[in-house]
């Protein structure tokens, strides 16, 4: 059995239906705080499967504790091998304001887990990480041998979470991790029936394009046209999630087989402007969407795009859908369901 947690949200639902249709017996556990467990409904119905559902603060070392023995105590079958790790706040400009909640829910929240591991001798972890671990990239494409920096409470959750993932490799040598390193996640599922379901205004491109798009959010504001790219606009590495999803299901095949802590970046190693993320969204979706050039943000790189050679050769895995795919399938889901999971 795979638990994983933070499974009803945008990236843990998509890998939930993944692991359903390999096969796997999934324990979702997730606090429901920036995520609705009717996306676990919408599961079932793309795979006819029937997912186990703990509601559980990870903080609450009790309560997690208890679901522990609860899942472990069963049959060789039904027992949690491996643990897929995805719950987390994550909104980077939040962080910056709420530093302390950062670290208390992104930081205690997987210690608690990994101390349940060890109790019950659970050696497999698949850790969301996240491509804002490199900070400002001296370079592109962006290779797992990149220095490190946190331009964030967010970011810096990251690095903690990876680093104690790698003591913890050290000191035990049944101990197996893959760190994956996130770039930027787009798109929903074909069905239309999971997506981004972000509260209050989006903190990223996609979700507000489609928001704007259908007349819920105002006109987009790209931040900054004189960057030193093509157009003027940021470059980023923009992956369809079910891609992304995927991608979770080389590295649990490749964290069962191999010991130790290793990171890989998920990503399409192509990097795209701001506004040819706008025009391949009007050319899939045939809809105008307005908008103005204002200031650049503070923070913001001017180009972040992935290596993704070692994914390729080591887990066998590569993105497959293109930019319009993305917009599309984002698009899709935004429309058929304009208020998220409230509708």
């Amino acid at each position: 059995m795979v638990l994983v947690t933070g499974g009803c949200g945008y990236v843990g639902s998509h890998t939930v239906v993944e692991l359903l249709q390999e096969g796997e017996s999934v324990l979702v556990v997730d606090d429901l705080s920036n995520a609705s467990k009717k996306s676990l409904e919408r599961v079932r119905q793309i795979t006819g499967k029937e997912v186990c559902f703990e509601q559980v603060d990870l903080k609450d070392a009790k309560a997690l504790g208890k679901v522990f023995d609860k899942y472990c105590g069963k049959k060789a079958g039904d027992k949690i091998d491996t643990v897929i790790h995805f719950a987390a706040f994550k909104a980077v400009g939040e962080s910056v304001k709420k530093p302390l909640e950062y670290y208390q829910n992104n930081t205690i929240g997987v210690i608690n887990l990994l101390f349940c591991m060890q109790k019950h001798a659970i050696k497999n972890f698949v850790f969301s990480s996240s491509a804002t671990v490199y900070g400002v990239p001296e370079r592109c494409p962006i290779e797992e041998t990149a220095g490190r920096s946190a331009l964030s409470p967010y970011g810096a959750t990251k690095i903690i979470t990876e680093d104690i993932l790698l003591d913890i490799a050290k000191a035990d040598k049944d101990f197996s991790a893959i760190l994956l390193r996130y770039f930027n996640p787009v798109g929903a599922h074909k069905s239309g029936l999971i997506g981004e379901n972000p509260k209050g205004i989006p903190n990223n491109l996609m979700p507000y394009i489609t928001g704007a798009a259908i007349g819920k959010l105002p006109p987009l504001k790209v931040f900054g046209g004189d960057y030193p790219t093509m157009d003027g606009t940021c470059v980023r590495d923009y992956i369809h999630i079910v891609d992304l999803a995927k991608g979770h299901i080389a590295a649990l095949k490749k964290v069962r087989q191999q010991k130790g802590a290793v990171a890989y970046n998920l990503g399409t190693g192509k990097g795209l402007t701001v506004l040819q993320i706008i025009q391949a969204f009007e050319k899939s979706t045939g809809v105008s969407l307005p908008y103005t050039i204002v200031e650049r943000r503070e923070g913001d790189a001017t180009e972040c795009y992935a290596s993704t050679t070692k994914a390729e050769q080591e887990l066998a895995w590569k993105a497959s859908l293109g930019v319009e795919d993305m917009c599309k399938d984002h698009y899709d889901w935004q429309v058929k369901n304009p208020n998220g999971y409230n509708d």
